[in-house]
């Protein structure tokens, strides 16, 4: 790719950061981050050898383009860009950012302006959220000059409009993924929120500060940041967001009282550290919080409409229309709309460095050296399973070991089908690796044909570990046994939904192994992950699902989900009192989930041995340990080898359950996207 590329530099709301065409960075993904490294200057802290300013504020991207989406006009990846690191993350959403889109798109020949004003419909890629924005554009230009202020930044300028159309649930699904307002942890009362940005927020008060110090006040206070964190780790579960040790979501954030009935002071960290002002996503979150009754940051009762709301932060105020609709429980934030402004400071090329980018000229030497860049590991299922929740653990200690940032990248889709071939075909130098599991690398591949092939296209580095899967149930649904159960279908076949995380993973496999070996028929529901399908289950839009121990547990524990039976030959530690299905009557149904670590095919064996390496070394920390058996896990420790004898034992095994039971789907399914 040429090392020169269009770029224009602006400010938008308060945050500042390069502006690209889709078209004017590379296509792949691995060259667009090194692009966009480079430009930032992410290598050093200072970030002396680019745009950025040594602050996650200034190191931020936007890469616009024409939508696919039906109703849409732009699609808007945001990305994140390390400070000290060379690291791209593409999770998050910068509302700030975001007020740069349109006069970005207009001035690019995208849209067409109006003659007075110029709304756009933006659909943000990150969130898959939709927002509509408002821009003056007098004479058929977009004009920076206005009177609006906007606090954190100097001068006034035109008006931005931010109407954010569907950002609730956008990451979990459900605007309040626990099923509560209000959640109890290590008796501290808690809102966990998915507005725009999924939020855990606490009165400021329950942990004996004011809530209107300055950040460094803050800061510098350790034993408030240590609880906020062991508290939004525990919130991340009953999100269902997995582990997220090593993300950035959700955000703590802990409120007090404002200076009128329609504020509210909010200190917001981001989130080991509190911010100098506000993240626009997050005061979205808090605000609605705020205007919705029954949790921790709700003021006075509301009515139907729209609702001027101000949220105070260390830099000043952000102002945002709400509209709700309904009202007592029933009530629903519909939108939510506040200003921002932005101005363009520079348009030109921008001239990359060449060492950020993998030079194919390099010698044979410097190819092998291992690691020399940060590790992806590919996990093939969407945040908050129990897939991802292991990945991100064993990311998390891989780092100090091998000296490299370790990150983990979701690629869900095709029931782990796209995330294996991505890992197939990518460069075998053991920097993209693959959490691989029995759905992935035998069940799957036993059920259909597939583009990659699970034994020669990787090269298997290490087991991880393995979870038992149980049968449960809603709560709610007044199933008790598997008695009950078989009795409930025989009487009313199809009168009970399963969930399963895709067609070929184990919750499919098990829940389709019962039905065959107990005669009886569900109405089956196919998501995209665990997570998900689970989601639904604990809200009863399901009632029945096979997952993990390792996903289950924490739902089982807090009475949200009613075990019925492990689908295994045995029974659990965990579970004394909980029969086999085969002790129930229904033989056949022996699922056992395990978990591997892979790379791909010829991938130089001194870089999987120093993995493998590195690997056990992790899973023998009796933290690590400790944490996979606390959810119901067990780890396994051992050689390359041992995991290529497994995914070769159970493909074997799968495809012949798979012909045994005519279990080859015959039609389509139809997949449920959260």
């Amino acid at each position: 790719m040429s090392r020169t590329i269009p770029c224009v530099l602006m400010r938008a709301g308060t945050s500042r950061g390069p502006f690209f065409l889709k078209e004017w960075l590379p296509e792949q993904e691995e060259e667009r981050n090194q692009a966009l490294i480079g430009a930032i200057g992410a290598s050093d802290p200072l970030q002396l050898d680019g745009v950025g300013g040594g602050s996650t504020l200034n190191s931020k991207v936007a890469i616009v383009s024409r939508s696919q989406q039906p109703g849409c006009d732009l699609d808007y990846l945001f990305a994140q860009v390390g400070v000290g690191h060379r690291s791209v993350d593409t999770r998050p959403n910068c509302g700030n950012m975001l007020s740069g889109v349109a006069p970005f798109a207009i001035e690019q020949g995208l849209i067409v302006a109006g003659a007075e004003t110029t709304r756009v419909r933006i659909f943000n890629v990150n969130t898959r959220s939709r927002i509509d924005v408002t821009v003056r554009t007098p004479g058929g230009k977009v004009t920076y000059a206005g009177d609006a202020r906007i606090d954190g930044v100097a001068g006034t300028a035109a008006p931005i409009l931010l109407n954010f159309l569907d950002a609730w649930g956008a990451v979990t699904g459900k605007v309040f993924p626990t099923g509560n307002r209000i959640d109890v942890i290590d008796g501290i009362e808690v809102t966990c929120i998915d507005a725009a940005m999924p939020l855990m927020i606490i009165r400021a008060s329950d942990l004996s500060v004011a809530g209107n110090e300055k950040p460094a006040a803050l800061d510098a206070h350790p034993a408030l940041l240590d609880r906020l964190e062991k508290l939004r780790l525990q919130a991340g579960l009953l999100m269902g967001l997995g582990d997220v040790s090593a993300s950035v979501i959700p955000k703590p954030v802990l409120v007090s009282a404002g200076d009128s009935p329609n504020s509210i002071t909010s200190r917001y960290f981001t989130p080991h550290r509190c911010h100098s002002s506000h993240a626009v996503t997050g005061a979205i979150g808090v605000l609605s919080a705020f205007a919705l009754p029954g949790t921790v940051a709700s003021s006075v009762a509301r009515r139907p409409g729209k609702h001027p709301l101000v949220l105070l932060h260390p830099a000043g105020q952000i102002d945002v229309e709400v509209e709700l609709e309904g009202e007592g429980d029933s009530a629903e934030v519909t939108s939510a709309g506040l200003v921002r402004t932005a101005r363009k400071i520079m348009q030109g090329e921008m001239e990359l460095p060449d060492y950020v980018f993998t030079k194919p000229e390099a010698t044979e030497q410097e190819r092998s050296k291992f690691p020399r860049k940060a590790i992806k590991i590919i996990v093939p299922t969407r945040a908050g399973g129990g897939n991802d929740t292991m990945a991100r653990i064993i990311a998390s200690k891989l780092k100090p070991l091998l000296g490299q940032d370790v990150v983990v990248d979701n690629r869900a889709g095709a029931n782990g089908a796209i995330a294996s071939e991505y890992v197939a075909k990518a460069e075998p130098d053991g920097h993209t690796l693959m959490f691989g599991y029995v759905g992935t690398h035998a069940m799957n591949p036993a059920l259909q044909k597939l583009a990659y092939d699970p034994v020669a296209d990787f090269e298997p580095i290490g087991l991880v570990g393995s979870s038992p899967t149980l049968m449960v149930a809603n709560n709610e649904s007044g199933l008790r046994d598997v008695r009950s159960l078989i009795q409930r279908l025989t009487d009313s076949p199809r009168s009970v939904s399963y969930a399963s995380a895709g067609d070929g993973t184990p919750p499919h496999f098990a829940a389709e192994l019962f039905q065959l070996n107990s005669g009886t028929n569900m109405n089956g529901r196919t998501y995209d992950g665990a997570a998900p399908a689970i989601m639904d289950t604990l809200d009863g839009r399901t009632q029945v699902m096979f997952p993990s121990l390792f996903t289950a547990y924490p739902f089982i524990l807090d009475g949200r989900l009613n075990a019925l039976a492990v689908a295994g030959s045995a029974r659990l530690d965990a579970f004394p009192q909980l029969p086999t299905l085969s002790e129930a009557g229904i033989e056949g149904v022996d699922v056992s989930q395990w978990y591997g670590l892979f790379a791909p095919a010829k991938t130089p064996v001194a870089v999987v041995s120093r993995i493998n390496a590195a690997l056990n070394e992790v899973l023998s920390d009796p933290e690590v340990i400790d944490r996979f058996e606390r959810q119901g896990a067990t780890v396994e420790v051992g050689p390359p080898s041992a995991l290529g004898l497994r995914v070769g034992n159970e493909l074997t095994r799968w495809q012949g359950v798979v012909a045994e039971g005519a279990l080859a789907p015959d039609e389509p399914r139809v997949l449920v996207m959260d």
